[in-house]
């Protein structure tokens, strides 16, 4: 990626020159695919759009027509049409069995050549094994993970020796504001637990 490495020779005491063709990806106008238009899933949207990209996503359910209109996005019932077309597809869903590797070699294999993999959910949602070998082989651009399977992974892992890789060790809502205010939701749980009153971030089964 063009982060690390930019980082990397701004930095460098042998920086002397950067080369012409150092270049990254536009960003504008290109597709991006949501693979889980949850809650999450739609506030990424809204911020793709203020980046004028064309939105596609997948969904159990699909969005409200208004909802889908708000951010300009167009659902795809099948994952294999926003595999295909996505300049950026971005990896949103909860672990379940359903969602286990639910992004394998044959959705690796659907993917552009030129297209980036962002996964934001869980490690295990993506075959690792099958990411390392698309990275190797030129079948994706590049890969962006928040998560891992495990966290961390292990120091000899190939992940790690990639250079069309980012990883962040699961950084995605570690900000001062955000942890304060899951903080304060847990402590009003505790307090409606103890008093016998409904809990308001009580999870149900689906």
């Amino acid at each position: 990626s063009v982060f690390p490495a930019g980082y990397h020779i701004a930095v460098s005491s042998g920086t002397e020159h950067r080369e012409a063709d150092f270049l990254g990806v536009e960003v504008t106008g290109a597709t991006l695919g949501i693979i889980g238009m949850g809650s999450i899933g739609y506030k990424i949207a809204l911020r793709a759009k203020a980046f004028e990209m064309n939105i596609l996503y997948h969904n159990r359910t699909r969005r409200k027509e208004q909802e889908e209109q708000a951010v300009g996005a167009t659902h795809c019932e099948k994952i294999d049409l926003l595999l295909q077309q996505a300049d950026f597809v971005m990896v949103v869903v909860s672990l379940t069995p359903q969602t286990h590797r639910l992004i394998g070699k044959r959705e690796l294999e659907l993917m552009k050549p030129t297209a980036t993999l962002i996964n934001i959910s869980r490690g295990a949602v993506v075959d690792q094994e099958a990411l390392v070998t698309a990275l190797q082989t030129g079948v994706i651009r590049a890969a962006a993970l928040d998560v891992t399977s495990p966290e961390p992974l292990p120091r000899d892992h190939a992940l790690l020796k990639l250079k069309n890789v980012i990883i962040a060790p699961h950084l995605g809502i570690k900000r001062d504001k955000a942890t304060y205010m899951i903080t304060e939701e847990a402590v009003e749980n505790i307090l409606a637990a103890l008093n016998g009153l409904p809990m308001p971030g009580e999870v149900l089964p689906s």
